[in-house]
């Protein structure tokens, strides 16, 4: 085994958060090299990994790895557990070919944020959406080369030593460089055994000559270590354990579980196993294990009627994830599985997450109830469990699918399945055909006088999406539902309709509110999209917010959604916080900070927003005119309408792009008088509720286009004013450049200051001189990137620079490099 997976492997994890996957074939050394270099890599090491028989216990490998329970119900929410234990150290995750789809759906997350090393055999066999995503997710990926011819022979040596130059040649041509394959043969080359065939498995013979002449006992011990693909106890393993230490197959583990030196020699010694002796010894195994484990081994001995009754056991005992997937375990089973059974296990699923799982499980019961309702008597259960496939194949985000699975649900249908089914027929009308939904959802309402919360929820979501009076206080009413998943979808409704109306701040209070409730109940991923969303509405609205909603200025914003966007993240809520941070950035002048945070942002048409709106600023108005395919709803919308304005007028372009409909009323305004050619200035106004920064906006716009100069110059010193006390330093800048058209020169300093830094700012805008980056800046001072960033905005607002670049030679070509005394008023220490 070559040098160089090691040495980038340790380049990579020693840059930073990384991952990094290691493959090879079985025998190549791959665990050996996981230690190798977890030992050179700084930090302390957590290691995990899967196991073969207990590859769908959910979250196992990273269990492992941080000794906790994990919540593999959430993904986010499990990415942020392990990373919270894991901080500066190494995650270390073998065998991944064995782990659970939790865990490699949550690798992606940590790889922003942990360094994390993993090793997959070759072939893997991993399904193809989670393999692409670790593919992309990772930092390096690296196959484990062949033993180069010396390597091979120094291992021989090692391992036979007695052997002469053509038998060890004989076995070094024989192996193909895999160490596994080298040490078994050496030996065996070294008892004396017949030279093997060129057609046959090299390490598969090796191991199996090597296994024969083992004790049967020990045979047996190693077959069931295979067939566990977990560590396991002397006493489960029975007398052959000590000649399998003796014989250094297994080691033992610090609780004293024994663990084979290579999981593929175990699973070797199993495969070697006759049918009969493999299923006898799966049902033996049966026996000594908890019940999770024990219905798998049934399964594998052949007793599906034994692993369905007893996956059902542990069932009734686990919950969350677990439980989910020992119902569906239970149901793939070729046995006579009960019904009910299968609508326990689709709720369990829905529950988690698992959606398509959810709706694949009721296929068959829910076949039952045939393509046309009341055309024979159908089992009650088969009605249920259409109407819960449907609302499965809804949230898997198949609405026509979900319409057609409801179709056979009659309305002589119990009343509860009638509801279920008639929500999804209205939810699916309002995603394919929402003009349609108008006129069903007032038959779904006389239907349902007493409508229970799912329908409850649907018609305020048709309201909402129609603004028909009062949609508001219906969307808040569904958010209050005992169902949680109820209450948080509702919530989020309400939050995305009112900021697409330029309710900023009742959005913000509304997302709060949802956060708080959505952490009460340990949902990470709905609180989290929450917290993310009032950061962008705050951001994005700017100051002067109600009291109740804590405001702590623009500098409190950036500091929470910049946290946020380091945690791990469903798309949605890094997309907002992404956003919310890289529109403040862009604001107040850290236009390559925007530029870089917006390069890794999730799809979205507020992230695509502010990467139009940070090339603007930045003199990119080529950039800023290219128009995404998603540029949202609402007030997103307008502001996506508005940016390709401005680039338009930059660019000497006749601006002639239709005005998106349904805008809020101060977006419409805008553009309307972008189109006319005038009222920009009263435009301006209606902004004032809504967001500063595009009332700043229209009011430059106001003064670059009016031929009156007397207003041109009146509309451009307010901009500048209230930029300049927002501290929107770019926008500023904007405004003093209108200004100088009409030969009104400004002073380069903000009028907020009087122009002295204190100790610390001189400090860090002396390494930005210097061509520092924020996080060197950060390490060699002994403070935080964000605490950095502040005093660059503040060294920016009281310098009246537009960029950092430009504050830092302002300062140090009109200010002393140590002015006394100092100006101690903030942080001068």
């Amino acid at each position: 085994m070559t040098d160089e997976p090691e040495v980038a492997a340790r380049t990579a994890l020693r840059q930073g958060p990384a991952l990094v996957v290691l493959t090879g074939p079985p025998g190549c050394g791959r665990t050996t090299l996981l230690r190798r270099i977890a030992a050179a890599v700084p930090g302390p090491a957590h290691l995990g990994g899967g196991l073969a028989m207990l590859s769908q216990v959910p979250a196992l490998a990273l269990s492992r790895a941080v000794r906790a329970r994990l919540p593999a119900d959430d993904v986010p929410l499990l990415a942020e557990a392990v990373r919270s234990r894991i901080r500066g150290g190494l995650l270390i995750l073998d065998d991944l070919q064995h782990a659970d789809p939790a865990t490699l759906a949550a690798l992606p997350h940590l790889a922003r944020s942990c360094r994390v090393l993993v090793a997959v055999r070759t072939p893997h066999r991993l399904p193809e959406p989670l393999a692409g995503a670790l593919r992309d997710a990772a930092t390096a990926w690296l196959a484990i080369p062949p033993l180069t011819s010396e390597q091979a022979h120094a291992l021989v040596r090692k391992s036979a030593g007695g052997l002469d130059e053509q038998s060890t040649a004989a076995v070094v041509a024989r192996a193909g460089g895999n160490p596994l394959a080298i040490t078994a043969l050496a030996r065996q080359a070294a008892a004396g055994r017949a030279p093997i065939g060129e057609d046959i498995d090299q390490v598969a013979y090796a191991i199996a000559a090597a296994l024969a002449d083992l004790p049967r006992p020990a045979r047996t011990a190693l077959a069931a270590l295979g067939l566990l693909g977990r560590p396991a106890a002397p006493a489960l393993l029975g007398t052959g354990a000590a000649d399998l230490l003796a014989a250094g197959l297994v080691t033992a583990e610090a609780g004293g579980s024994l663990l084979p030196v290579s999981a593929y020699v175990a699973e070797t010694a199993a495969g070697l196993l006759d049918t009969a002796a493999r299923a006898d010894l799966h049902a033996r195994l049966a026996e000594l294990t908890p019940p999770a484990e024990a219905a798998r081994h049934l399964a594998a001995a052949g007793d599906p009627a034994g692993a369905y009754r007893t996956a059902l056991a542990a069932a009734d005992r686990a919950t969350g994830a677990e439980r989910a997937a020992l119902l569906l375990f239970a149901c793939g089973l070729p046995a006579d599985v009960d019904p009910r059974v299968r609508l326990a296990a689709a709720d369990a699923a829905l529950a988690t997450g698992r959606a398509t799982d959810a709706a694949d499980v009721l296929r068959p019961l829910a076949a039952l109830a045939g393509p046309v309702p009341g055309a024979v008597p159908v089992d009650p259960l088969a009605l249920e469990a259409a109407a819960l496939r449907g609302e499965a194949l809804l949230q898997a985000g198949e609405p026509s699918t979900a319409r057609d699975a409801v179709r056979a649900v009659p309305d002589t249908a119990a009343a509860r399945i009638v509801a279920a089914r008639d929500r999804v027929q209205l939810l699916c009308a309002l995603a394919t055909e929402p003009m349609s939904a108008l006129e069903l959802a007032d038959k779904i309402a006389v239907r349902h006088p007493q409508p229970p919360p799912g329908i409850v929820a649907a018609l305020a979501a048709v309201r909402a999406t129609h603004r028909l009076p009062g949609w508001d206080t219906a969307l808040r009413e569904a958010a209050g539902s005992a169902d949680p998943l109820i209450s948080h979808w509702s919530a989020w409704l309400l939050v995305e309709h009112l900021a697409a109306e330029g309710r900023l701040t009742d959005a913000a209070a509304a997302a709060l509110t949802a956060a708080t409730a959505a952490a009460a109940t340990l949902a990470y991923g709905w609180q989290t999209r929450f917290l993310a969303a009032a950061d962008w509405t705050l951001a994005l609205h700017g100051p002067d917010v109600p009291t109740e909603l804590s405001w702590d200025g623009i500098e409190g914003v950036l500091r929470r959604a910049a946290n946020l966007t380091d945690r791990a993240l469903p798309e949605q809520a890094r997309a907002y916080a992404t956003a919310a941070t890289a529109l403040i950035e862009a604001d107040t002048g850290l236009l390559a900070a925007a530029r870089a945070r917006l390069q890794n942002a999730p799809a979205h048409p507020a992230a695509a927003w502010v990467a139009r709106e940070a090339a603007w600023l930045d003199g990119q108005p080529d950039r800023a005119a290219r128009t995404p395919a998603d540029a949202g709803t609402g007030l997103l919308a307008g502001l996506h309408a508005i940016t390709a304005r401005w680039a338009a007028y930059d660019l000497g372009q006749p601006g002639t792009a239709a005005i998106p409909v349904d805008l809020p009323i101060a977006a419409r305004r805008t553009l309307t008088a972008w189109a006319v050619g005038s009222g920009l200035d009263t435009a301006a106004d209606s902004w004032q509720p809504v967001a500063l920064r595009e009332q700043i906006r229209c009011l430059i716009a106001a003064g670059l286009t009016s031929t009156d100069r007397d207003q041109a110059v009146a509309a451009l010193l307010r901009a500048e004013h209230l930029a300049d006390t927002a501290g929107l330093t770019v926008l500023a800048g904007r405004a003093r450049r209108g200004l100088r058209r009409h030969q009104i020169q400004r002073d380069s300093r903000s009028p907020r200051s009087d122009g002295r830094l204190t100790r610390r700012e001189l400090d860090v805008l002396g390494l930005v001189a210097a061509g520092e980056p924020t996080r060197r800046i950060a390490g060699q001072l002994g403070i935080s990137a964000e605490t950095v960033d502040t005093h660059i905005r503040a060294s920016m607002r009281k310098l009246g620079a537009r960029t950092r670049t430009e504050a830092a030679a302002l300062a140090f070509t009109t200010t002393p490099a140590r002015p006394e005394p100092f100006d101690i008023s903030e942080d001068g220490r």
